[in-house]
């Protein structure tokens, strides 16, 4: 998805040529020069200076070391009881313990104290049930239920619930404080941006009907870069780019190989596509799309990762939105055939969506409210002149799709985001590569930090435009908040700490109201593409890497460059990522031994527990760290089986699909029903009395299929026969298939207008138990065969 390219060098030193080079291509000089000239003019400008003998510590990195710093000296002080210090905390602690009356529990009757709790998650329910999808009233209600609530829980949190009884606890409860107030504030600016979210498929119903008249069709030029990928992964997208419906005299398809390889060259003269190379790989991906620019004169240019295949109409429902001359790119939604790595492992499959689909029909919806839906690499149209404008794509950062969308909204162009499933692709294929691939786009993304194009700094955007960028950015850090909220209850129950004061009337009127509203809709916000314990295994599985990387980019930006995400490949055995699980299961030792040590505290009466803390409001404090480490222990035990990547032998993928289909062998005739398909083979289901001869016929027999509701017939060879039941299924294995037949399958497979569907995920009690099942229940992980049948494939 993000990728580009970085490298040791000066940011400043970037900067200034950057400056220059713009100021060049504004001129009125520039504005005349043809397209060759102009282009060759800017990749000079944004070709990097030689990286320097010693590391640069960018101003960024100063900020925050400085902060850091700050923070880290106030405590010391209050440690060490520098009187100053000390009595500030004090004075603030005795303040906290006598709260305003109006942050007062009402009453001690517990019925009444859940009346909040149930009257507005019963309002909600009802919301939600009334209107499945959200609608512009109900999101009115419920978002305005969430805010208050979260408003009157941040206030309430803020003045009464800290313990600065003692420097080590104030430093903790501070800290966990802290972070909480951060989450809180960036739900916040999720809530405002749903507020206003909103789908363009009417609008694009609207806007196609000017394309198919030929009243709008503009030349479009569809660029394919490629770097590593097997060429059976190249030959589906150049066929799937090729069948697009939009008139062949106003299209281009372009291979652009940055790897230079003789066999992709004969690929592409095989398929009748355009083939391009460079002579170096100078700024990756974005620098080999920018070498093509010059080579190509389409007013529009689509852009597709070498794995994904678009559908048919791909440009017929995205190309109208450029009749509206302010809109400079158009990114669509992001589809997989192949469900991702921690899906897979824990035989979820069909339940989880992929991790990128909860970033497709959430988090892209919410920034298109304000104009920063963010492009994704993959998958989008974006339009020539103001692409030029701007240098072409940005060469600064791994993530050069990120901020090429960033400059394009400075200058004043509308990102669209058009939420509809219009090309589907590969996801990485085991749990190494899966994070790997997170890592680079995280640290693609900080690096906003350090170049010209940070959308917090760079002038053109709205307030609320940083706000929701910013919003993003902030996400990254969440895996340190992770880890952190790992450790909490550990050094709490290791070091007799208690993080916060609350009493159990408390915990009734101010907590359960918030958090049990937020479990009950959390899943209807995202449109049921995650709930929040799922989605907390993606977060745990990942957070250590991660978070090394988001320190490591403030440390050194721009150390590491791109690497290519592997595709296609096979594997014959399981195989545990020991290097990912040793953090995890350090971790989950210390909450074993932390739970051990805790067990007799939680088991304690509060009478006991009085006499120990000698303050009412600190027991329901023990109790809570107890649970979070439980909770912890559990998300743990999830978190280390996605690290287990089951075998995958065949490196196509099965698609499930239903079709009549007929069996030719010989004089003998028999009919059937397809249950999967890839682009070597077909398996299919045989019910008649006939079967009997078919079933016992050997191994590679001769067989001719026909799809009659496809009109398509393919030649194979039969490779394995099973009957249980009854029933018999076969597998015939594709040969001699022509270039036109070869077509027309890969079409067929991914190209169908409508061809991918979105996956409904189940709520917080559906996902509890679903993570019950994979540890207690679900069938052993060793005799467990690979799933073949892939998320989002609709079963036709």
């Amino acid at each position: 998805m993000f990728v580009g390219w970085g490298s040791r060098s000066s940011v400043f030193g970037v900067r200034n040529s950057l400056t220059q080079g713009f100021k060049r291509l504004n001129s009125d000089r520039q504005r005349t020069m043809n397209l060759s000239e102009r282009t060759r003019q800017f990749q000079s400008v944004f070709r990097r200076k030689r990286p320097s003998r010693f590391i640069t510590i960018h101003r960024a990195t100063w900020v925050f070391g400085i902060t850091l710093s700050v923070l880290m000296t106030i405590a010391a002080a209050w440690h060490l009881g520098v009187e100053p210090v000390a009595q500030l905390f004090s004075k603030l602690d005795r303040w906290l313990q006598y709260p305003h009356v109006w942050l007062a529990v009402p009453h001690n009757d517990t019925h009444w104290l859940l009346l909040p709790t149930l009257v507005l998650s019963g309002i909600v329910l009802w919301v939600m049930s009334a209107s499945p999808r959200p609608k512009t009233w109900s999101r009115l209600i419920v978002v305005a239920i969430l805010l208050a609530l979260t408003i009157r829980y941040g206030i309430w949190r803020s003045l009464t619930t800290l313990n600065l009884e003692t420097p080590t606890e104030g430093i903790v409860s501070l800290a966990f404080y802290g972070m909480e107030m951060l989450s809180l504030f960036v739900s916040g600016i999720r809530l405002y941006l749903f507020l206003g979210s909103q789908h363009h498929n009417v609008e694009a119903d609207r806007l196609q009907t000017a394309v198919l008249d030929g009243r709008y069709q503009p030349t479009v030029d569809v660029l394919i870069p490629t770097y590593n990928e097997p060429p059976e992964i190249l030959r589906r997208t150049i066929i799937g780019c090729q069948a697009l419906d939009y008139p062949k005299a106003k299209t281009a398809v372009y291979l652009l190989d940055d790897k230079r390889r003789p066999e992709i060259q004969a690929l592409a003269a095989d398929l009748g596509c355009h083939y391009l190379k460079r002579p170096d790989n100078r700024n990756a991906k974005a620098g080999n799309l920018n070498h093509a620019l010059p080579k190509t004169k389409g007013e529009l240019i689509a852009v597709f990762d070498a794995d994904f295949v678009p559908t048919r109409d791909f440009l017929i429902r995205t190309v109208g939105f450029f009749q509206d001359r302010d809109v400079g790119l158009l990114q669509t939604h992001q589809s997989f055939y192949n469900p991702d790595p921690i899906a897979r492992n824990l035989g979820l499959e069909k339940v989880l969506a992929q991790e990128v689909e909860v970033f497709s029909r959430y988090f892209q919806v919410l920034r298109d409210t304000v104009g920063t839906a963010i492009c994704a690499g993959s998958s989008f149209v974006v339009r020539r002149q103001p692409l030029e404008a701007i240098g072409g794509f940005v060469t600064d950062s791994l993530c050069e799709d990120y901020f090429t969308g960033v400059s394009l909204s400075a200058q004043g162009y509308r990102v669209v985001y058009l939420n509809e499933r219009l090309s589907a692709g590969l996801s990485a294929e085991t749990m190494a590569d899966h994070i790997a691939q997170r890592l680079r786009w995280g640290r693609g993304t900080l690096q906003a930090f350090f170049i010209d194009a940070n959308p917090i700094t760079i002038r053109g955007l709205s307030v609320w435009q940083r706000l929701a960028y910013g919003e993003g950015l902030f996400n990254w850090f969440g895996s340190i908040f992770r880890i952190l909220f790992l450790f909490l209850p550990l050094i709490c129950l290791l070091f007799g700490i208690v993080p916060l004061r609350m009493t159990p009337q408390e915990w009734l009127y101010f907590v359960v109201p918030v958090y049990v509203t937020q479990l009950v809709s959390f899943n209807w916000l995202n449109e049921r593409s995650c709930s929040l314990l799922l989605s907390d295994i993606y977060a745990v599985s990942q957070c250590f890497p991660i978070a090394f990387t988001v320190i490591q980019t403030f440390l050194n930006p721009f150390g590491i460059g791109f690497r290519v995400t592997p595709k296609g490949q096979t594997r014959d055995r399981l195989q545990f990522s020991w290097r990912l699980a040793m953090p995890l299961l350090f971790t989950l030792g210390l909450s074993v031994v932390g739970l051990g040590h805790g067990l007799k505290l939680a088991l304690m009466s509060n009478a006991q527990l009085l006499a120990m803390v000698h303050d009412p409001g600190l027991i329901l404090g023990i109790r809570w760290v107890w649970m979070g480490a439980a909770y912890n222990t559990l998300i743990l035990l999830v978190a280390l089986l996605t690290l287990l990547d089951l075998p995958r032998p065949d490196p196509y993928n099965w698609l499930a699909i239903k079709r009549t289909v007929s069996l030719q062998m010989g004089d003998q005739l028999v009919w059937g029903t397809t249950t999967q398909m890839s682009e070597m083979g077909i398996k299919i289901q045989l019910t008649q009395a006939s079967n009997r001869a078919v079933c016992s016929s050997q191994f590679g027999k001769p067989v001719k299929l026909s799809l009659p509701e496809e009109s398509m017939t393919l030649a194979g060879r039969m490779t394995q026969v099973k009957t249980l039941d009854g029933i018999c299924n076969l597998e015939i294995q594709f040969y001699r298939l022509s270039l036109p037949q070869q077509r027309q399958l890969i079409t067929f497979l991914f190209c169908r207008p409508g061809r991918w569907y979105k996956q409904s995920v189940p709520g917080e009690f559906g996902s509890l138990w679903l993570m019950v099942k994979i540890l207690l229940i679900q069938r052993l992980l060793l005799r467990r065969q690979p799933q073949p049948v892939p998320l989002q494939v609709s079963q036709i």
